[in-house]
């Protein structure tokens, strides 16, 4: 399983995206260009304590990403111009997960090139949520299905 976020725009968000992979074991796929200025040190910087487990990898450009992706599984988008919704999908351990800019989701060819699109369901009215929180759930989803949490000892 991996997490992937497309062109992020916020520091703070991909900070946030750098901890969750971390606690919960999963690589990280940075495809850039970012809305900020990214670099190795912006990167260790952003992961605070976590970065001696995260596991960040960055892609030049979708065109990098898109050969890298397919020697490893399933593009998952998580968009709102979705296939089907988040619980209905059975995911796979090889799976990328992919989320969308902040601003602007993903282009049409991102769209069109992913295996499967999902969507999380929102109570009416509810636009989106925000970007770390979605990779949340759809990880978190993706994890319990199958059997991906890690297995360490409680928190101490």
């Amino acid at each position: 399983m991996r997490l992937a976020l497309f062109q992020p725009d916020i520091p703070q968000n991909l900070g946030a995206a750098i901890r969750l992979s971390a606690c919960l074991g999963v690589p990280l796929d940075v495809i850039e260009p970012c809305g900020f200025p990214l670099s190795d040190a912006a990167i260790r910087r952003a992961s605070l304590d976590y970065a001696g487990l995260a596991d960040v990898h960055r892609h030049a450009s979708w065109s990098e990403f898109a050969i890298f992706s397919k020697a490893c599984g399933r593009t998952i988008l998580f968009t709102t111009r979705a296939d089907g919704v988040l619980h209905d999908f059975a995911f796979r351990p090889s799976d990328i997960l992919l989320f969308g800019r902040e601003s602007a989701g993903v282009p049409p060819d991102v769209h069109d090139a992913a295996d499967t699109r999902l969507l999380i369901p929102l109570a009416p009215g509810a636009r989106s949520l925000n970007v770390v929180t979605a990779a949340t759930l759809g990880l978190g989803e993706a994890l319990r299905q199958t059997n991906g949490f890690p297995t360490a000892a409680r928190n101490e």
